[in-house]
């Protein structure tokens, strides 16, 4: 790897090949951008059904019923004090409208028993998704504008329009994310660097690279015949600028450092690509690799973020290692004005803060990491009690009309009514479960619905919402009840349940590969096994940590009733596999140091100098991650929250207190099996 990183340093930093580098490299990007210009940007909702789940194939079933391929609308109307004959005859005329809209059937009127409202189910066809959907719910909204009369009121719900407003949701939300994202690097940026122009170089490179990488996963997804979410393109902009920015602090940092020691600006940028190479190199693959287990998983969505934040982050490695160098080159050292580096210009004080807060540290290390274990835990804590599922209402931090919608439903009418149970079952064992059914609490009613060939189809009413508690523990009982009679419960609740079941099992698989796969990374980048054992091990109580405290303030602070079912998981992945990115930075370059130094002096050493670069690219990664919340989702918000509370504790504790104390208990012994590991033995250590 040396002689490869020997020969990225000479092409990326010389007059001659620099600008070739940089050419290629955005000809490249420009390239991609044309080939995916057609392409439509992502803005469907997410889709965490696992395809063999029951109602998967409940769904699947249903095609071959008369009407099976539709998803249904629902228009509820209401007026309070009661709905008078004028209405009624609106009702019948929007009705025609709406049937001409969908080239469906829209049912006969359905009143309340209250005589203040009644509901239309509108069946629109299943297969018209992301934006056609959204524009299809749009025209019915807009035809029931037309002639209502004054005091009437008309919302759309039910699982078309949810999906809609979901959809809805997403619209410019890339657009938006974009530019939140790149105004904050930008700032961190100038904060950090302290130069009016250096931060426009890396950001300029990053902003090429996410651009690329967007094009690029749109590309992929549609190749491979998966769709991209507004979720899964919103998390991998995310990574790709946070991760780029860390890339580039890590780089400057280093070239900043090597400007002191070399008269010529493109010898110190080489030697700032060997000496940083390696590093990011480390800290790309292991998120990459950690992604690519997502590709195991069950559920569609999180598959198909695997696949789509892996290619943009090795993405952002290329530009990263190739146009960022050759970027630099261009310029002299005078891009760091006013803070300009100088060739002799004495190195960073070891009286420096970070160099103080090492030495004390390592000074003290059982007791600075009793005390440190103690705040882990107390953080940790936060996780007891925690509850995970949101309900279908739950899911927006914007106005939907289908949350609306269903909540007007819910006072005339059973709640389950906007969204009712689908149950197929061979036409000899229909009239046992349809028996069964209706005796089961919680359903308020059912009916045969359709029959085709040998099945039959049963509607079955539930009392409470659709995806709450209580409508998710009916689907529970009436596939329990219904055990033995081959039938198979579908609909959106018992969607909701398969994809809870789903992503419980993905946390019991792919959690543990992912660490599996971090460590194995670590005992191929650092040489070592002791060290990776280690490693890993304090990551998994940082992010139990991150993992709790996030969890109290999603319920405490920010009000959200419970955690999404895939937040656990992606939260998890990110916590661990960037989280032990700075861990790797700093173990990196105390190795590097342990040359010259015995190994607790080498972590001082390591601490005080990556301190800052380490700090800045946690604040930046972490801010970069909090706007996710910009997205209208409530699961984005609460990946973003645990995921940035997440960073900044590694940044400030992890790394900074935890580490330097195990690796001053431990000594050389850390190394093992590495030579170094038995240089004590041997009298070879030098003191700083």
């Amino acid at each position: 790897m040396r002689s490869a990183i020997e020969r990225l340093a000479r092409v990326t930093t010389r007059k001659a090949t620099a600008w070739v580098v940089l050419v290629v490299a955005f000809l490249l990007a420009g390239a991609v951008m044309a080939v995916g210009s057609s392409l439509g940007s992502a803005s469907s909702a997410p889709d965490p059904l696992p395809a063999d789940a029951e109602s998967a194939q409940v769904a699947e079933l249903q095609q071959s019923f008369p009407g099976g391929d539709v998803l249904p609308a629902v228009a509820v109307v209401e007026r309070s004090g009661g709905l008078t004959e004028e209405d009624q005859e609106w009702v019948g005329e929007v009705s025609r409208r709406w049937a001409e809209i969908t080239g469906n059937e829209v049912s006969p009127p359905i009143p309340a028993t209250d005589g203040e409202a009644l509901i239309v189910a509108i069946d629109v066809d299943a297969d018209v998704t992301g934006l056609d959907l959204t524009e299809l719910v749009d025209d019915l909204r807009e035809a029931a504008d037309e002639g209502r009369p004054d005091g009437l009121t008309v919302e759309l719900t039910g699982g078309a329009a949810f999906a809609a407003d979901i959809s809805s949701a997403f619209e410019g939300a890339d657009l938006r994310l974009l530019l939140v994202t790149a105004g904050v690097v930008a700032l961190l940026l100038i904060l950090t660097y302290r130069s009016p122009v250096l931060w426009l170089v890396p950001l300029t490179v990053i902003a090429v690279a996410d651009r690329t990488a967007s094009v690029a996963t749109q590309i992929v997804a549609d190749w491979i015949g998966t769709g991209l979410d507004g979720s899964t393109s919103g998390i991998t902009s995310v990574l790709v600028f946070g991760a780029g920015t860390n890339y580039a602090l890590l780089m400057v940092s280093r070239y900043r450092e090597e400007l002191r020691r070399h008269a010529h600006h493109r010898d110190a940028l080489a030697a700032a690509v060997r000496g940083s190479s390696e590093a990011i190199v480390a800290s790309n693959l292991t998120v990459v690799l950690a992604l690519l287990v997502l590709t195991l998983s069950v559920a569609p969505n999180t598959r198909s973020l695997g696949i789509s934040a892996a290619i943009g982050l090795l993405i952002a490695l290329l530009f990263a290692l190739f146009a960022l160098p050759a970027a630099l080159s261009l310029f002299g050292r005078g891009l760091f004005w006013p803070f300009v580096p100088r060739n002799g210009e004495e190195e960073k004080s070891r009286d420096g803060v970070w160099f103080r807060i090492a030495r004390t540290v390592v000074s003290r290390p059982a007791v600075v990491l009793a005390a440190a274990a103690v705040i882990l835990g107390v953080l940790a804590s936060g996780l007891l009690g925690v509850k995970v599922g949101l309900s279908q209402t739950d899911q927006f931090r914007v106005d939907a009309e289908s949350v609306d919608g269903l909540e007007t439903l819910s006072k005339h009418f059973p709640p389950g009514a906007a969204d009712p149970v689908t149950i197929v079952v061979g036409a000899d064992e229909a009239e046992e479960v349809l028996a069964r059914v209706n005796q089961i609490d919680g359903v308020d009613s059912a009916r045969p619905s359709g029959k085709s060939d040998d099945l039959v189809k049963i509607t079955a009413t539930l009392e409470d919402a659709p995806a709450t508690a209580e409508s998710i523990e009916t689907i529970e009982t009436m596939r329990s009840e219904l055990d033995g009679t081959g039938a198979l419960v579908g609909g959106s609740v018992a969607k909701d349940l398969d994809s809870r079941d789903g992503a419980v099992r993905d946390l019991k698989v792919i959690v543990p590969l992912i660490l599996l796969v971090v460590l194995l990374v670590l005992f191929v980048v650092l040489r070592s096994i002791v060290t990776p054992l280690v490693l890993v091990a304090i990551s998994v109580i940082a992010t139990l940590s991150a993992l709790g405290l996030g969890a109290w303030m999603s319920t405490h602070v920010f009000g959200f009733p419970a955690l999404d079912v895939s937040t656990p998981l992606y939260a998890f992945l990110f916590l661990v596999a960037l989280g032990i990115d700075y861990t790797v930075f700093l173990v990196l370059r105390a190795r590097e140091e342990a040359a010259e130094h015995n190994t607790v002096d080498a972590m001082v050493m390591a601490v005080g100098l990556t301190g800052g670069v380490i700090t800045s690219a946690g604040i930046v990664l972490a801010s970069v991650f909090a706007v996710l919340g910009v997205l209208p989702l409530i699961t984005l918000t609460q990946v973003g929250l645990i995921v940035g509370l997440g960073i900044l504790l590694d940044t400030f504790l992890v790394r900074t207190v935890v580490v330097p104390a195990v690796f001053a208990l431990v000594g050389d012994r850390i190394w093992w099996p590495a030579a170094i590991s038995r240089r004590k033995a041997e009298g070879s250590t030098i003191d700083t």
